[in-house]
């Protein structure tokens, strides 16, 4: 399996990552939510990645099981074998049980999808394996095939993190991987976090962009691009496009997709 050197590209429009999925529409972080985004034609998937006590890649955003599941404990806690005995859909209201999903499931319906579709994984901080978060995330990379893309632009894979040492171990192994550094506060993003830990791009969120709206050409003079989160209502949309935010994730991919079309 290879992750391919296609570009991935909307024609100077900003791309629609599936925050979660499709997750306003299915449970987060399952694969009925990860197909319905690809089905709506989502440009990228986003999904978070923390590690079971046996030292597996799962999709879960929390520290616990408690909110998106039928069970409670913690995932560092908790074996693969555990977590795939519990019910990650049926929360959601949307008449869907699901299990667990992990990294490597996720990565093989991106990476078999019928057109380039890129993968944003998101490490979680602080965390009880530290470190060896990444460094499980970068062996299940390169056993795909997608770990040492030839540049940032062609890479299937994207890792996220809000933390800066977590993007530092990925570009310490890895230095073609595209990585972004997330934050709610403009501080972090007026260049130097950035460029000390070497980030491909950075990642504020929406209500920061609103308040600093020069970030994104700021990293655009500095080679970077602009990741902002989570884009769901429509004056959104066009504010991002209007000043060149490269990658919207969203809860609402087909509807956020929809709105591109009329974005100038």
């Amino acid at each position: 399996m290879t992750g391919g050197v296609e570009q991935i590209s909307r024609s100077g429009k900003p791309a629609v990552v599936a925050h979660r999925g499709a997750s306003a529409d299915r449970a987060e972080h399952t694969l009925a939510a990860y197909e319905l985004a690809l089905t709506q034609g989502a440009d990228g998937l986003e999904c978070d990645v923390r590690l079971t006590s046996d030292h597996q890649l799962v999709c879960i955003h929390d520290r616990t099981v408690d909110r998106t599941s039928d069970g409670t404990g913690a995932v560092s806690e908790m074996s693969l074998a555990q977590l795939r005995e519990l019910d990650f859909g049926s929360w959601h209201g949307s008449g869907e049980t699901a299990s667990v999903l992990t990294l490597r499931e996720l990565l093989t319906l991106t990476l078999d999808w019928r057109r380039p579709v890129r993968l944003f994984i998101e490490t979680k901080h602080p965390v009880r394996y530290g470190s060896l978060v990444e460094q499980k995330l970068l062996e299940t990379l390169h056993e795909f095939g997608v770990g040492t893309p030839p540049s940032a632009d062609h890479s299937r894979a994207v890792v996220i993190s809000f933390s800066s040492a977590g993007v530092w171990r990925i570009r310490r192994h890895a230095p073609m991987l595209p990585t972004i550094l997330l934050g709610d506060t403009a501080r972090l993003f007026g260049g130097s976090a950035a460029t000390a830990v070497g980030a491909t791009g950075i990642g504020p969120s929406v209500d920061t962009l609103r308040q600093y709206p020069a970030l994104v050409d700021r990293a655009a003079a500095a080679g970077r691009v602009t990741y902002c989160w989570t884009v769901d209502e429509r004056v959104d949309v066009q504010f991002c496009a209007d000043i060149g935010v490269r990658w919207l994730a969203t809860n609402k991919p087909a509807q956020v997709r929809e709105w591109l079309v009329t974005v100038d």
